[in-house]
């Protein structure tokens, strides 16, 4: 999340209007989050945050983590860690962190940060 913040003014000048963060989580907590990390969520800054506590657009999205080291330790309806890039509805560009022993992309998030989506972008 930190790459996004850095990455603002890139983010502008390859067109991006918001960059949307989100967790399978309450609203409370999101929001506790967004405030830890200094963003105004939905004030003029490029990143704001929000929750899909139900996971309902996660699972819309295709994104739902099912992996057995999760799900095993009983952590259900979490979510890939993935990066989308969205224009007017329709979706040019996804890249997922999620690799064979790491699921969730924790030892290798570098797809999913700002650089690469940035790139991803200029190419779609």
């Amino acid at each position: 999340m930190p790459s996004y913040l850095e990455n603002q003014d890139k983010l502008k000048e390859a067109g991006i209007d918001k960059v949307l963060i989100y967790c399978v989580n309450d609203p409370a907590v999101m929001g506790a989050w967004a405030k830890d990390q200094g963003v105004d969520d939905w004030g003029e800054g490029v990143v704001n945050f929000f929750a899909d506590a139900s996971s309902g657009f996660t699972a819309a999205c295709g994104m739902e983590m099912t992996h057995e080291g999760p799900t095993g330790k009983g952590l259900l309806k979490r979510c890939k860690r993935f990066g989308m890039y969205v224009v007017d509805g329709v979706v040019k560009a996804v890249n997922v962190s999620e690799y064979e022993g790491d699921p969730a992309g924790d030892d290798n998030p570098a797809l999913t940060l700002a650089p690469s989506m940035i790139k991803a972008i200029q190419e779609a």
